[in-house]
C-alpha cells in the first residue's frame, strides 16, 4: 500500500477514527502493542526467511564475568550481539542515565567479531559513553539484574527445581535495559548506513534485534550460574518456563521529544495502525473462526492485565478499570450478535460509549489479531523519508494564516498567556546529552529551550501572520521573521501528513511525559507499562516469546499475550 493511498484512504472512510480522536495525550498514553509492533514484525521476518543463530563465544567465568557472543545469520548478512558481564557492587547498581557502571554491557556488531575486534569492544563497551565504538557497531546497550529474582532463578535451577511461574509473572524479567543507543550515537554506525538494508529499514529493527538476543544472554547467563553453584544437581529450565521471562527496561525523557522531532514518522506510524484498525471495522461479515480467534485473545488480555502490577496514582486505577472492564466486555461478547452486518464496528462504538480509553485502545488492538492478512503488510509503511523538506514561500500570507486555521485550530484555540500554560520548557543536559524538563518560572536555563511545544509555536506564527500585509508573499514575511522558518516548514507539512502533531499544549503544568514515552514503547511491543513518576516508565519485552534456538517450531506472533491455560478458551 503506498503512502498517498493510506491518506486518500483516511480522507474518505468513516471507519477511520480522526487526528482529533486519537492524537490526545491521554489517548496516547492508553496505547498498547498490535500486531503492527517493531518486535512482533522483526519476529515474523525472522521466521519467515529462516535465520540461523549460533552462540560462538561463551567465555564466562564462575564469578558469572566474561564475554559472550551470539550470531544471527540472515540471507544475506550476519549480526553478532557481543555481551560482556560484569560484577557489578550493588552500590553502583542505578536505572538512572547518569550511572557509570552496569551489570552487563552489549553492542550489535555489523558481521562477525575477529579477536581484534572482541579486545577493541571489550575496552570500550563496558564504559558506554564514556567509551568509543566504531561504524561497525550498530547499537550500544547496557542493563542491570532484578537482583532478587535473579538469585532466585538461580538457587532454584542449582537445587534441580523449576522456577515458580507465579513469582516469575510478578517481575517478568531477569535484567532490564537502561539504554539501547542506536543511529550514530557514540561512534556507532548512523541509520543513512543501514535504511536500505531490508531486514533493517523498518523502524528500531536492530535496536529490537538486540533487545531479543540480550533476552537470550540473560537466560543462559542465569543457567550457567546455577552450574557454578551447584554443578551435579543444577537443571536448565523448561521451555515453557523459560519464554515466560522477557527483557525489562527503564525508559526517561530521552525517549519523549522524538516523537515530535520526527512528525514523518509519527504520522505513518499512526497512519498505518488506523488504517489496519479501519480494514477490520469494515468487514462487513465476521468469521466464525475470527469471532473465536478474538474470543481468546480477550480471554489472553484478561490474563495480561491480572499479571500487570504498578503501585504509580496514575497507572494503578487504570490497571483496575481495565480489569473490571475487560471482564464487562467478555461478558458482553456472551450476548453480541457476530453475525450481523460490519460488527466489528458495532462493537468498537459500544466500547467507546461504555469503556475507558485504556480499555477501548486495548479492544482495538485485540480486533486486529484475527486478521494478519489486512494488517501485517501496513509494516512496510511505517518508514518516512525525513529529507528537509523546502519551504513554500510563493504563498501568500493570508494563504498560510488559513492553512493554519484548517490543520491547527486545535492549537489556536490554546491560551497561552497563563503561568501554568506555559510552566514548562524542554532542553538538553550538557552532561549526558540527554533531553530534560525544567520549571520555566523556578529554574534557571530557558534560554536554552528547544522548540518542542509546536502548539505554542503555532500561536505565535499566526499571530505575526496576522500583523503583516496579507497579499505579501510568505517568502518576504520570512524574510523579515525568519525565526519562525521551522514552524512554517512543519505546518506546511501538515496539510499532507494529518497524524503528524500531538494535539495537546507540551510544555503546560500538568502535561505528563510518559503518555509520550507510553506511545512510543506500544509500538515498539513493550507491555507492563509501569510508570515510576511522570517522567520514567519500566517495561517487558519480548515476554513469551519465542528464543532464537526455537524459533522455527513455534510462532513468530502468537506471544504478545499470556497464553490460556487448559479449560481456559
Amino acid at each position: 500500500m503506498q503512502e498517498n493511498a493510506t491518506q486518500n484512504a483516511w480522507q474518505g472512510s468513516e471507519f477511520h477514527r480522526t487526528p482529533e480522536n486519537v492524537m490526545r495525550l491521554s489517548r496516547m498514553g492508553s496505547a498498547h502493542q498490535s500486531r503492527l509492533s517493531f518486535m512482533r514484525t522483526l519476529l515474523r521476518r525472522i521466521k519467515r526467511e529462516n535465520w540461523q543463530f549460533e552462540r560462538s563465544v561463551w567465555d564466562i567465568n564462575q564469578k558469572g564475568v566474561g564475554r559472550a557472543v551470539y550470531q544471527a545469520k540472515g540471507p544475506n548478512r550476519t549480526y553478532s550481539l557481543v555481551a560482556f558481564a560484569h560484577d557489578l557492587p550493588p552500590e553502583l547498581r542505578s536505572d538512572r542515565v547518569i550511572a557509570e557502571a552496569w551489570d552487563s554491557t552489549f553492542t550489535l556488531f555489523d558481521g562477525v567479531p575477529t579477536e581484534e575486534d572482541l579486545q577493541r569492544l571489550e575496552a570500550n563497551v563496558p564504559k558506554q559513553e564514556a567509551g568509543r565504538v566504531s561504524g561497525k557497531e550498530l547499537t550500544l546497550s547496557r542493563a542491570n539484574r532484578s537482583v532478587r529474582l535473579f538469585s532466585s532463578v538461580a538457587e532454584t535451577l542449582a537445587r534441580g527445581e523449576q522456577p515458580d511461574p507465579e513469582e516469575i509473572a510478578k517481575v517478568g524479567y531477569l535484567m532490564r535495559t537502561t539504554a539501547v543507543y542506536g543511529s550514530g550515537k557514540f561512534g556507532a554506525a548512523d541509520r543513512d548506513f543501514i535504511q536500505n538494508r531490508e531486514e533493517l529499514s523498518g523502524p528500531f529493527q536492530a535496536e529490537m534485534l538486540t533487545v531479543w538476543l540480550i533476552r537470550t544472554f540473560t537466560l543462559d547467563l542465569v543457567e550457567h550460574t546455577a552450574k557454578c553453584i551447584d554443578a551435579d544437581k543444577a537443571v536448565t529450565m523448561k521451555p515453557e518456563i523459560r519464554r515466560c521471562f522477557g527483557v525489562g527496561n527503564s525508559t526517561g525523557l530521552g525517549m519523549a521529544p522524538f516523537i515530535v522531532n520526527h512528525p514523518l514518522l509519527l504520522n505513518n506510524w499512526i497512519m498505518a495502525r488506523e488504517e489496519a484498525f479501519s480494514r477490520v471495522r469494515s468487514q462487513q461479515q465476521v468469521t466464525n473462526e475470527a469471532y473465536a480467534s478474538f474470543r481468546d485473545f480477550v480471554k489472553r488480555a484478561r490474563i495480561n492485565a491480572d499479571q500487570w502490577q504498578s503501585e504509580h496514582p496514575i497507572q494503578k486505577p487504570k490497571i483496575t478499570t481495565l480489569r473490571q472492564e475487560l471482564t464487562k466486555f467478555d461478558d458482553y461478547l456472551d450476548g453480541f450478535d457476530s453475525q450481523q452486518e460490519l460488527a466489528w464496528n458495532h462493537l468498537y462504538l459500544w466500547a467507546e460509549e461504555h469503556l475507558s480509553e485504556e480499555t477501548q485502545e486495548q479492544v482495538a488492538m485485540l480486533m486486529l489479531e484475527p486478521y494478519p492478512e489486512l494488517v501485517d503488510g501496513l509494516t512496510d509503511c511505517m518508514d518516512a523519508n525525513e529529507t528537509l523538506t523546502l519551504i513554500d514561500g510563493r504563498m501568500s500570507v493570508n494563504e498560510m494564516l488559513s492553512s493554519l486555521k484548517e490543520h491547527y485550530a486545535w492549537a489556536l484555540e490554546m491560551d497561552f498567556v497563563t503561568d501554568q500554560a506555559r510552566s514548562r520548557f524542554w532542553y538538553v543536559s550538557e552532561e549526558k546529552l540527554e533531553p530534560r524538563l525544567g520549571e520555566r518560572f523556578d529554574e534557571p536555563g530557558m534560554e536554552l529551550e528547544q522548540p518542542l511545544c509546536v502548539a505554542w509555536h503555532i500561536a505565535q506564527l499566526a499571530e505575526a501572520l496576522s500583523s503583516h500585509k496579507q497579499d505579501s508573499l510568505l517568502a518576504e514575511f520570512l524574510l523579515a521573521n525568519p525565526q519562525f522558518r521551522h514552524i512554517v516548514r512543519r505546518a506546511q507539512l501538515a496539510r499532507k501528513y494529518p497524524y503528524m502533531e500531538i494535539q495537546n499544549n507540551l510544555i503546560a503544568h500538568d502535561m505528563l511525559p510518559i503518555d509520550l514515552l507510553r506511545l512510543k514503547l506500544s509500538f515498539f511491543g513493550a507491555t507492563r507499562f509501569d510508570p515510576r513518576s511522570d517522567r520514567w516508565v519500566r517495561i517487558t519485552m519480548f515476554q513469551n516469546a519465542p528464543f532464537p534456538f526455537e524459533l522455527h517450531e513455534q510462532s513468530a506472533d502468537d506471544w504478545a499475550y499470556p497464553p490460556l491455560q487448559v479449560g481456559q478458551a
